[in-house]
């Protein structure tokens, strides 16, 4: 049984827009037939690297203007796609993969049309974090985008120990030269026993997917060296609950630690928060058995 599909005659609003559009991660097949219909429509396709994304309007016969916009132009090119929305032009905002705006550049641009009183019209699609998120069985309890840690060590070691409690799954997007270090911060901050989805090149030829604990992620990367290549999503399972101790408290717990035994940080903690001797003596063990590793 075949269907056949007809892309719309009108796929645009009669008022002057910025129509923000999510394009494939790597398999053309993933575009849908309105982002095919707004790109062959539109006046001007924004793009932040206009020869990869040349391709993709070749692959499908589609003739257009384009402009780049990338991170180190996007304030100026907002001015300039703002005067052409004034004009009356019809607009198209597209990342190399994905939905823009999101890890991508385009947030700014697209404040910026807002704050100018023009539509911004979304047209969804493949979005990387939302892909990997939806096959790693981790989203029950809601999830957290993260995107990309920072690069430095000391500063990416502290914002995983902000997300060390989070609940929620936590989605980040990674660099394949700091895939390593990132994964072995993680064991070091979530504990090596904290469950990880991996998804490398996710649609592309070389795809891979994998779930595993943080304790076998180096075992993994270093067993293929072609696993420290191409794009990454990791998806990290959320904290287990704790009986009871939360986020403030496991913060007076930390504090009292560094200044005073632990059986006494176990008793000042209590007082302090009300929360189970008991329960905080055990997790003041952890915490000492941790830094000492």
């Amino acid at each position: 049984m075949t269907a056949s599909f007809r892309l719309p005659d009108h796929p645009l609003s009669s008022t002057p827009s910025l129509y923000v559009v999510a394009t494939p991660l790597g398999n053309l097949h993933d575009i849908t037939l309105r982002a095919l219909a707004v790109l062959g429509a539109v006046d001007v396709v924004a793009a932040e690297d206009t020869r990869h994304s040349q391709r993709l309007l070749d692959a499908f016969g589609l003739r257009c203007r384009m402009l780049a916009v990338h991170q180190h132009n996007e304030q100026a090119a907002a001015g300039q796609l703002i005067e052409l929305i004034a004009d009356g032009k019809q607009v198209a905002l597209v990342t190399d993969a994905g939905t823009p705006a999101v890890s991508d550049p385009g947030a700014r641009l697209v404040a910026r049309v807002r704050a100018a009183g023009y539509p911004v019209v979304p047209l969804p699609g493949p979005c990387a974090a939302v892909a990997a998120l939806s096959v790693s069985g981790f989203g029950e309890s809601g999830f957290r985008f993260v995107g990309f840690l920072p690069a430095r060590p000391g500063a990416r070691q502290a914002a995983l120990q902000a997300l060390v409690d989070a609940g929620e799954a936590l989605v980040f997007y990674e660099a394949p030269h700091r895939i390593a270090e990132s994964l072995a911060d993680m064991e070091a901050v979530f504990g090596a026993q904290r469950e990880v989805l991996i998804a490398r090149e996710m649609t592309k030829l070389h795809e891979q997917i994998v779930r595993m604990s943080l304790a076998d992620t180096a075992a993994w990367l270093a067993a293929d060296s072609n696993r420290l290549r191409g794009e990454f999503v990791l998806v990290v399972a959320g904290a287990p609950a704790r009986d009871g101790l939360g986020g403030e408290i496991e913060r007076v717990l930390a504090l009292l630690l560094d200044e005073v035994p632990l059986k006494t940080a176990a008793r000042l903690a209590a007082e302090i928060t009300g929360a189970p001797r008991k329960a905080l003596y055990a997790r003041a063990l952890e915490l000492r058995g941790r830094d000492a590793q």
